[in-house]
């Protein structure tokens, strides 16, 4: 089957969307860190929209800070790829031509750093996850006995962290008179846009003083609150697309028709026109984080955890089941009271409108994603909203037990004695520790909570904590994550 290309794009089936403008006259003026499937399925097409509304120097370069695959594929086709929405009514089809090329940064550096120090480069964007910051996820701090950041304050000119390449490119814009880039955080974390300028500006300060007060004075970080499901693109998605569209693409993106972006109005050099397309260009992001951070988010990896043990393979699977939609119910009573709603926002309705998501068939978002990563995720999405119910006085029986569905989970072993691929940068950690408490639940749980990058120094101490996360962690060993959720009404 041909390729999808700048040569054949014209071949593509009837149907199916196309950039509607002169894409050989599209230059570059963003920079995006991590393109992975989620940057392409949401910052990609609301470019994508900002172009067809308003056209502007505003292409994508992506840059892979890992490994090339990404680059391999897309190359090949001028950077095009597919955007396939799964809605219950049917799937959309877009190709999206914001993309303009991909660099692999362990290839070369020194390419990377010289692009964000280009004078067209005017936001540099980031989707790395909340690992690729390398901070302590507990304090916002930067980890400067990270090794990623150990190897970058060696080698300056030739960065592989996140953060070590935005320094760099901050710091040849410098030398040679020009403004700094906006740096733009994509990822789910608080505050995003604060956490990011303190991390930057800490690094720039191991290294020098004056490039750190000249990114504090000039340097624009704005705020923001992203949301769309994307999930992990499979084979029979590839071949679906190419069904659809009569062109073969290595690259589609999957994702549900739904998206949100709230952004901090604060940009150093321009931005597109996201707000004629949809994004929500606001002063204060904090409300709409916070809802998203601790609704969706605490609600996704609670039933990631729950859902995979349950033996259900996506979310749509695991929140159609009874039991655990109840168990969601649940856990959003326990979760509203801590969240101030943001202008317009019923939260209940804001509920609904999350289990309908969760519950579209057609989105086939998988519990193992969303597992992955749960010593970085559980502070801010889970744990702060359990320190702030514990202080009022109130329940946390719901939120318990997503720890203690977490604690099952990264032991490595599901409920049928399988194995369980569990992604983490602390997985090793975890094995070691289930490996010593078995399946007794008061050892396990005493010595996961003993891990203080993770629960802080409060939390193990305090027995309205420990207890019912105790107690749901013997419960899911002795009668599995289905019966344990029905225990709770």
């Amino acid at each position: 089957m041909t390729r999808l290309s700048n040569a054949t794009l014209g071949q593509i089936a009837a149907g199916v969307r196309r950039p509607a403008y002169d894409r050989a006259a599209l230059r570059p003026g963003i920079v995006h860190l991590g393109l992975g499937a989620f940057a392409r399925g949401h910052l990609a097409e609301y470019t994508e929209d900002a172009l067809e509304s308003r056209f502007g120097a505003w292409g994508i370069t992506g840059a892979s800070l890992q490994r090339p695959d990404q680059r391999d594929r897309l190359k090949p086709q001028d950077g095009l790829y597919t955007l396939l929405k799964l809605a219950p009514t049917g799937p959309e089809l877009r190709v999206i031509g914001s993309v303009l090329d991909v660099l692999v940064a362990p290839e070369s550096p020194a390419a990377l750093v010289a692009k964000l120090a280009s004078p067209e480069t005017r936001i540099v964007s980031l989707t790395v996850t909340e690992k690729g910051y390398c901070h302590d996820p507990a304090t916002g701090k930067l980890r400067a006995d990270h090794p990623d950041i150990v190897h970058d304050l060696e080698n300056p000119d030739a960065p592989r962290s996140a953060i070590g390449i935005l320094v760099a490119g901050l710091r040849v814009r410098r030398a040679e008179g020009l403004d700094p880039f906006t740096a733009l955080c994509c990822d789910n974390l608080p505050s995003n846009g604060h956490v990011l300028r303190g991390l930057v500006r800490d690094f720039a300060a191991l290294t020098d003083d004056r490039l750190a007060a000249w990114i504090e004075a000039n340097g624009a970080f704005p705020a923001t609150m992203v949301d769309r499901i994307v999930p992990a693109t499979t084979e029979a998605d590839i071949a679906e697309v190419a069904k659809q569209t009569g062109l073969d693409d290595a690259a589609p993106v999957i994702g549900e028709p739904f998206r949100q972006w709230a952004i901090e109005d604060v940009f150093a050099a321009g931005r597109p026109d996201w707000h004629e397309v949809g994004a929500q260009m606001v002063t204060e992001v904090a409300p709409f984080e916070f809802m998203k951070l601790r609704m969706l988010n605490g609600a996704h990896s609670s039933l990631a955890y729950l859902g995979y043990l349950a033996g259900h393979e996506t979310v749509a699977e695991a929140s159609g089941d009874p039991v655990l939609a109840r168990f969601l119910q649940g856990l959003w009573s326990e979760i509203i009271p801590t969240v101030p709603a943001p202008q317009g926002v019923v939260l209940a309705d804001y509920a609904k409108a999350l289990l309908a998501r969760f519950q579209n068939p057609a989105i086939r978002h998988r519990t193992w994603q969303i597992a992955m990563d749960g010593s970085q995720k559980l502070p801010q999405r889970l744990l702060g909203t359990i320190r702030e119910r514990l202080k009022a006085g109130a329940g946390i029986d719901h939120l318990a037990l997503g720890v203690a569905a977490w604690m099952r989970y990264v032991t490595g072993m599901d409920e049928k004695g399988g194995a369980i691929d569990v992604r983490d940068p602390l997985a090793a950690e975890f094995k070691r520790r289930a490996d010593v408490a078995g399946r007794n639940a008061e050892a396990l749980s005493a010595s996961l909570l003993g891990i203080e990058a993770i629960f802080g120094s409060d939390l193990p101490g305090e027995q309205r904590f420990t207890k019912p996360v105790t107690a749901h962690l013997a419960a899911l060993f002795d009668k599995g994550a289905k019966a344990t959720a029905a225990s709770l009404g």
